[in-house]
């Protein structure tokens, strides 16, 4: 057994294909391939997955995540046909067509593959958006340098995560018993700093089992996990690409974006939020060898 391996935990049934991040004697740290979740284990328990496609985890994580695409797709679609028929309405005076303006992400994530994964949706779906690899650790002191460079709507904050197996207190409401919860916030806090307003800015934040309440009371809109459950490498992509998508004239529809993740409302939780897509008249030409600075 070596680190890279993906591997999944005998004594769990299988029900989570992992990778291994480090070995240390007769233990591992183990990372998600789906699930946004940091464990340990010993590696007696772990059995190796030679074919991931044949593992069962594996097979249901890829179903979820196909069906929350395609529900992203689909109201993405119903969006711009609503969007426009208003048009039409509001615009009857003038021949010219409108641009669209989503809102713009900053995504920060603690795992390098889950970011590409990130950002591959971004491009698909058109939401403007940068991506940082960065340890949790470090997210603190690298959103306060970057806020100001990319000024987003949206900041993600996410990575690994977990509830403490050994922890000394059994107590879920003490950040002492995750382990990136307090990093998380540490980040959160700083992002509320710079914007004071949650509509200013949209914070999402956490990752598996992290402290939900700590979050949202350190400035997120968005926070996992209400039910201390995992939660999908996606699902923090998907509430930021609905608030990109969400007209300013609107407040995000909590029931729906919940609902669309794949954890649903043991997994993530927020608060109302005004959205973040903006039209424009009119249409810019294409200016080739020029930049947008929006």
């Amino acid at each position: 057994m070596n680190q890279g391996d993906l591997v999944v935990r005998k004594s769990y049934g299988g029900d989570v294909l992992f990778r291994i991040a480090s070995l240390h004697q007769q233990s591992a740290m183990l990372k998600g391939t789906d699930y946004r979740l940091l464990a340990d284990s010993p590696v007696d328990d772990l059995a190796v997955v030679p074919n991931p496609e044949h593992s069962g985890a594996a097979r249901m994580a890829r179903v979820k995540e196909y069906e929350s695409l395609q529900r992203m797709q689909e109201q993405r679609m119903q969006q711009a046909m609503k969007g426009e028929e208003e048009q039409r309405r509001t615009l009857t005076d003038t021949k010219h067509p409108f641009f669209e303006m989503p809102g713009k992400v900053l995504h920060l994530d603690g795992d390098a593959n889950y970011l590409k994964k990130s950002m591959q949706l971004y491009s698909q779906m058109r939401v403007p958006a940068h991506g940082v690899y960065v340890h949790e650790s470090q997210m603190a002191e690298t959103v306060s340098r970057l806020l100001p460079q990319f000024r987003p709507d949206i900041v993600v904050i996410t990575g690994h995560d977990g509830v403490l197996k050994n922890r000394t207190t059994n107590d879920l409401y003490s950040l002492a018993s995750y382990k990136n919860s307090q990093n998380f916030v540490n980040a959160v806090r700083i992002a509320r700093d710079y914007e004071k307003s949650r509509d200013g800015l949209i914070v999402v934040a956490g990752a598996c089992q992290s402290h939900f309440e700590a979050l949202l009371y350190a400035g997120a809109n968005f926070a996992s996990s209400p039910g201390r459950v995992l939660i999908h490498a996606l699902d923090p992509v998907y509430i930021a690409i609905k608030s990109s998508f969400t007209p300013i004239k609107e407040t995000v529809n909590l029931p729906d974006v919940i609902q669309g993740t794949i954890s649903g409302f043991d997994g993530v939780g927020g608060i109302e939020t005004i959205g973040k897509y903006r039209v424009g008249l009119p249409k810019p030409k294409t200016l080739s060898g020029v930049k947008p600075t929006v």
